[in-house]
């Protein structure tokens, strides 16, 4: 079971402004830049995001009914940023189970499996 979507309410008005900024220093992390389906307003979401070849895996943390989320099916589309890299643009999002974690660095796999994370977005990175 993912965690609670009260809990990532809160980590939005709270914790990601205070700890957002130093998180994205961390290995994987980086800002999520989408688009809001029915606002247009342009949001940054502090995600992890793992490279696999041409694509990029997001374990959903939260499970699938976070915002982010649906604007990121939605618009079809997003990028990726971290401060040590340019800019990762993204499309074709793709829900994918993987009870497995196969999709994620090992050292990932852990940490998922005791929140019990199988949830994940596979987006094509575009070149």
């Amino acid at each position: 079971m993912p965690l609670p979507l009260a809990l990532g309410r809160f980590n939005t008005r709270v914790t990601n402004r205070i700890i957002g900024p130093i998180l994205v220093w961390f290995p994987w992390y980086g800002w999520l830049f989408h688009t809001g389906r029915t606002t247009g307003r342009a949001y940054k979401t502090p995600i992890m995001l793992f490279r696999r070849g041409g694509s990029g895996v997001i374990a959903l943390t939260y499970g699938s009914r976070t915002q982010w989320l649906k604007n990121v099916q939605a618009a079809g589309t997003c990028t990726f940023q971290s401060p040590r890299s340019q800019p990762v643009h993204l499309d074709s999002p793709e829900f994918v189970h993987d009870p497995s974690r196969r999709l994620v660095p090992w050292l990932m796999r852990i940490p998922l499996a005791v929140l019990r994370v199988s949830d994940f977005l596979v987006l094509r990175v575009v070149p």
